[in-house]
């Protein structure tokens, strides 16, 4: 049994047609997406070009949704376009219904993750509205977030996981793995940079408070 699990390991790169060209774009996006969109978030923290450009923070942070939310629908649109012109492992094939099974169950589970991130962050509070300046009033500690850290993201990454087994694609399973790496080298750069933000508000909030008791002594 162990003989033929290492032996099925080994073959599974096989599976993998690196030279199909969809496979490399969909790479591409994948990568390519928080990237950019984490210099753009920064760039306007710093300079609020975006919040200049659209006329006022809430419109900069519609548009820059809307250039993600796009960025996002290409992505996926790749993914499946890409493991249609993938082969299919003969072991996958074989665990047909059971995948099916386990797929339905992921696909239910992330997009519970990602919908009710959606419910309780909003639009500004999904997409990178604190670096505009549009903060939340409080850290949100209900479901999702009281489960894990970053339901978005995770979620996100099962329902990729999802689509790689409805469709029996061990190429779809590598971009699912490449799609998690992205997202926690991500938040390598998010996460410190977002609680600089809120304490920053912090501090300048201490300050005002200590400015207003002056003023009524």
């Amino acid at each position: 049994m162990d003989q033929l699990s290492m032996q099925t390991l080994l073959e599974l790169p096989h599976y993998i047609d690196f030279q199909e060209k969809y496979l490399w774009y969909t790479i591409l996006v994948i990568t390519s997406t928080p990237t950019w969109w984490n210099i753009v978030a920064r760039r306007e923290y710093k300079t609020h070009f975006l919040t200049k450009l659209c006329g006022g923070a809430y419109k900069g942070c519609y548009f820059l949704a809307f250039l993600i939310f796009t960025c996002g629908a290409l992505r996926d649109y790749l993914f499946a376009e890409s493991m249609k012109r993938q082969p299919i492992h003969p072991l996958l094939e074989q665990f047909s219904q059971e995948l099916q099974t386990v797929s339905y169950a992921l696909y239910a589970i992330g997009g519970i993750l990602v919908g009710a991130t959606y419910y309780r962050l909003g639009i500004t509070g999904t997409y990178l509205g604190d670096y505009f300046g549009i903060l939340m009033k409080e850290r949100v500690y209900g479901f999702p977030f009281n489960v894990m850290s970053n339901p978005m993201y995770n979620g996100s990454t099962i329902l990729f996981l999802a689509h790689a087994l409805h469709g029996k694609s061990v190429a779809g399973i590598f971009l699912s793995l490449i799609v998690f790496i992205t997202y926690r080298i991500a938040l390598t750069f998010e996460e410190p940079f977002t609680a600089h933000i809120y304490s920053k508000r912090t501090s300048t909030g201490g300050q005002e408070q200590k400015r207003s008791a002056k003023k009524i002594q």
